[in-house]
């Protein structure tokens, strides 16, 4: 079984700290018993010092039940040779329906049928797999579906293409200082989602954030996330060499699941609808509750 990283911990949220203290969780032992004014604490960066003490050792920060971070023993998060990032919930939110909309437009325009989303997880899926679970669910009999599923996917291409102007995307915290430290370590980036090719393009140029990214996989032709995750990872070892270490970025159990079947690491975060504690039992190597509070983590201990 995967070790599970040490946690400690939830600081008491509280408008004074003069009386906080930090526990091991393992064994109950004190990590540091201080009053405030052995404290100094930055949170414009979250840097973190306690007296004397390094935080080298520590695998788990928890700050005001806010900032948390999960590290698996012996795990380098920033020091792999290439890293495969999710977009919705992981690099970006959407607030807008142009993609959710595309679904069911896009159906009725090529086979006259309604369909509606309603009641079909989203959160980890991929489009082609979500298009077909909400025909099935709608009634479109498998034959029309089977002979037109292309003509939809093109539909709803073109759909988000012409509403583009309509999103509302907003970057999650610490994407872009995330993707330029990792980039100057030398990691090959790339995108691996569930989204169509064009549209998950659409969506990161829409952010700022395309330029970052050298290649990327999707759903057009893998319906099943644990396939587009294989195929992005065949085209980082063909980038970056046959020995090449990938991690997956993720926000949703399904990533993990999808990178373990690829016997890839994986690094989590708490940024879509999966909470820190929900995403930490399926023991990723990595779980923030954001990837700002990770390289916070990582500042704190070089």
């Amino acid at each position: 079984m995967r070790a599970k990283a040490r946690t400690l911990r939830e600081l008491p949220k509280s408008r004074s700290f003069d009386s906080a203290e930090v526990r091991f969780a393992q064994d109950d032992r004190p990590f540091c018993g201080l009053n405030f004014a052995d404290w100094i604490l930055d949170f414009r960066d979250w840097t973190l010092y306690l007296g004397d003490w390094t935080l080298e050792d520590m695998l788990t920060i928890s700050l005001s039940n806010e900032a948390r971070v999960a590290i698996e023993p012996g795990f380098s998060w920033d020091a792999q040779n290439a890293y495969l990032f999710d977009i919705d919930g992981t690099l970006l939110r959407s607030r807008d329906r142009v993609h959710v909309d595309s679904f069911a437009s896009s159906v009725h325009r090529v086979t006259g049928f309604e369909i509606t989303l309603a009641g079909i997880l989203l959160h980890g899926s991929t489009d082609t797999a979500i298009l077909r679970e909400a025909c099935n669910q709608a009634g479109v009999p498998a034959e029309i579906l089977e002979t037109r599923i292309e003509a939809i996917l093109e539909a709803m291409r073109h759909a988000v293409a012409e509403r583009r102007h309509e999103m509302d995307l907003v970057r999650m915290p610490g994407v872009e200082k995330t993707l330029d430290h990792l980039a100057r370590r030398g990691a090959l980036l790339g995108v691996a989602t569930g989204n169509l090719e064009m549209i998950g393009w659409i969506k990161v140029e829409e952010v700022g954030l395309r330029q970052w990214f050298r290649f990327g996989g999707f759903s057009d032709h893998f319906p099943i996330r644990s396939e587009l995750i294989g195929q992005a990872a065949n085209k980082a070892r063909e980038m970056a060499g046959k020995g090449a270490s990938i991690c997956v970025v993720g926000d949703t159990p399904r990533d993990i699941e999808a990178a373990r079947a690829n016997f890839l690491s994986v690094i989590a975060v708490a940024t879509g609808k999966y909470s820190f504690d929900e995403l930490l039992e399926h023991q990723p190597e990595v779980c923030a509750t954001s990837l700002a509070d990770l390289l916070a983590y990582q500042r704190t201990t070089v």
